[in-house]
């Protein structure tokens, strides 16, 4: 998984530039309703072309596959609008997934930002306690602490605008089951990624381990653990939220 890691690391920093170049001043409707910064209450205009046009010309384009390349010259000739919308609303094409990837992680940096931005004392935990509180999306894995005030407890990280959020352990993060559950790893590895799944709802989420790993991160080693998703997908669970670079087509 070297070169597809060594790919993802370089659209990470390209993201890192874009955020450092500011300008997130995307407008947004009053967040009287939960979740705030819900993906229907979006509408991809010029802030979101501007930090998606930022994000093309820093990727380093002399170190990548010819694959990557013919979409990255489709996408710098293309309206990314419309392809925008359509990921938010979960319709991505086959045809498009390609070019969906770097729709997806100028998405997370415009979500990420104006999340940070969020007045945490108006943001509440959703009734459906799996979902981000922020956005509504589902969690891309969950954490448990091995630090601060209450080691061992449990976080869920949004994969699309970096929320973390507590959740109770040992209760099924989709439809809420306690029995059933069981924590599966990869044979003979003492690993800091586990997947949690679930007998009732047939689902999984990953769960990172910092007492295993402190510099264990919910996105980023979730990509780096594709051979656990599938593993567990041959075993018959389906998996709660997906990594927003590893689409899934209408």
């Amino acid at each position: 998984m070297k070169a597809w890691l060594h790919f993802v690391a370089q659209v990470a920093r390209a993201q890192h530039n874009v955020v450092r170049s500011g300008g997130f001043d995307q407008h947004w409707p009053a967040y009287d309703a939960r979740p705030p910064l819900a993906p229907e209450l979006f509408a991809p205009g010029e802030v979101f072309n501007t930090r998606f046009r930022c994000l093309l010309s820093n990727l380093p384009t002399g170190e990548m596959p010819d694959a990557t390349l013919a979409v990255l010259q489709e996408l710098r000739s293309r309206d990314p609008l419309p392809l925008a919308a359509v990921w938010l609303a979960g319709r991505v094409q086959a045809a498009d997934t390609g070019p969906a990837l770097f729709i997806a992680a100028a998405l997370q940096v415009i979500f990420a930002c104006r999340a940070a931005a969020l007045d945490v004392a108006r943001v509440n935990l959703l009734p459906q306690r799996g979902l981000c509180p922020v956005c509504g999306s589902m969690p891309v894995g969950a954490m448990v602490t091995a630090s601060g005030r209450a080691p061992g407890t449990r976080y869920l990280h949004c994969g699309l605008c970096a929320t973390a959020w507590n959740h109770v352990r040992a209760v099924c993060v989709n439809c809420g089951e306690s029995r059933g559950l069981v924590l599966r790893s990869i044979e003979g590895t003492e690993s800091a990624v586990k997947a949690e799944t679930c007998s009732v709802c047939q689902g999984y989420i990953k769960v990172f381990y910092q007492e295993q790993d402190m510099q264990v991160e919910p996105l980023g080693d979730d990509l780096a653990s594709l051979d656990l998703d599938l593993l567990v997908a041959e075993a018959g669970y389906a998996r709660f939220g997906p990594n927003p670079l590893v689409l899934t087509t209408a």
